[in-house]
């Protein structure tokens, strides 16, 4: 069962708090995706797909093959062309106090200013452990971790504002790297993976088809269902398919955490087409969160969009509510996260439990290997 419970407001840069209400629920393990679904004999598109008809206010089950039936012409699709990059780095902890060095992995999010290949860089640091890693807060300004090859991680500040109790997630790093961080981290690195991934995956496993812009550190996952095959049918049928980027972050955000600023480039393109979809009565699909965020930081209050580039540190929240967009294809999230209020803005609170009491009922799988839910506002 799904309830109603208070959480407290996040934190990011600006202070931004998220609502003071949010589902509540528990993912027994058994509905975790602990590997991709063609590990599990599965095509990328026969992941489930729970389907919230909000006119109707029913949910429907179908998987993402069948996703031609629920959108029609001039409809658009708005998807990110963010790719992955292997943004997990072994590291070593020197010695401090009398303690032994530490092995440790650097998770790259996001770099500072100076694009891709500049040398500071937000990281998170994370202590190994039996079942996966887990945040490594007692960190202190001007350490300097140690990665394979001969490079460097300088922590040099932490990253927004230092909480009350002194322990810092994320850090301002300075990075040496022969080559670049983005060359370092290609031959060096890995896929980001927690606990509940088992196994090690390829890089190749983390990308959806639409990526052509390496830059994010964890997977824009809601679009790893589309095969070319169904991206075809659904062009054959009039849906128009419109790229963006946004560059991810690390998603280890703690629970009632908001996300944290993230870099984005709406082009004229992909606004003129969601300009001329709203124009010609058709709805603007957005595929993954990341492509809401986006969006909603480019529209207008009529909803209409512009080209532009930068850094976003929208929140989207029920009282704030979507302008541009009119549907969400995206995983299902955990208790407490901030996308929940994303979708609650979309969705609403009510046919919100109801869609995740009847996605735990019927055993649909969570995060990024996991099944998708489909949420179509009325139009």
């Amino acid at each position: 069962m799904i309830a109603m419970a208070r959480t407290e407001a996040g934190t990011s840069m600006r202070r931004v708090g998220l609502p003071d209400t949010s589902l509540e629920f528990t993912v027994p393990d058994s509905l975790v995706a602990h590997e991709p679904p063609e590990a599990r004999g599965l095509a990328r598109d026969d992941v489930r797909l729970l389907v919230s008809d909000l006119a109707s206010t029913t949910v429907q089950h179908a998987r993402v093959r069948d996703l031609p039936d629920y959108l029609r012409a001039r409809d658009v699709l708005v998807v990110n062309a963010s790719a992955t990059i292997n943004a997990a780095l072994d590291a070593c902890r020197p010695g401090h106090a009398g303690l032994p060095d530490e092995l440790i992995a650097l998770h790259l999010s996001t770099p500072v200013l100076h694009g891709n290949d500049g040398t500071d860089w937000v990281i998170e640091l994370r202590r190994l452990t039996q079942t996966g890693s887990k945040p490594l807060l007692d960190a202190r300004a001007g350490e300097r971790i140690r990665l394979r090859g001969g490079a460097h991680a300088l922590l040099v500040a932490p990253f927004g504002a230092r909480p009350p109790n002194g322990k810092v997630r994320l850090w301002t790093a300075r990075l040496e790297c022969p080559g670049g961080v983005l060359a370092y981290a290609a031959n060096h690195g890995s896929p980001i993976r927690y606990g509940y991934v088992t196994e090690r995956w390829p890089l190749a496993d983390y990308q959806t088809i639409f990526a052509t812009e390496p830059g994010s550190a964890e997977m824009p996952s809601a679009g790893r269902p589309f095969t070319s095959a169904l991206v075809a049918r659904l062009e054959a049928m009039g849906v128009a398919i419109a790229p963006l980027v946004l560059h991810t972050g690390v998603a280890s955000l703690e629970s009632g955490e908001t996300p944290y600023p993230e870099r984005y480039r709406v082009p004229e393109t992909t606004a003129d087409a969601v300009n001329h979809a709203r124009a010609r009565g058709g709805r603007v699909i957005a595929v993954g969160t990341t492509v809401v965020r986006a969006l909603e930081t480019v529209a207008a209050a009529d909803g209409t969009v512009r080209p532009r580039a930068g850094w976003t540190d929208l929140v989207i929240t029920p009282d704030r509510g979507v302008r541009a967009v009119d549907g969400l294809l995206t995983g299902f999230h955990e208790p407490r996260a901030s996308h929940l209020a994303m979708l609650e803005a979309i969705a609403g609170r009510e046919h919100l439990t109801l869609a995740y009491s009847s996605a735990l009922r019927a055993g649909y799988l969570w995060h990024e290997f996991g099944d998708a839910h489909l949420i179509l506002a009325p139009h």
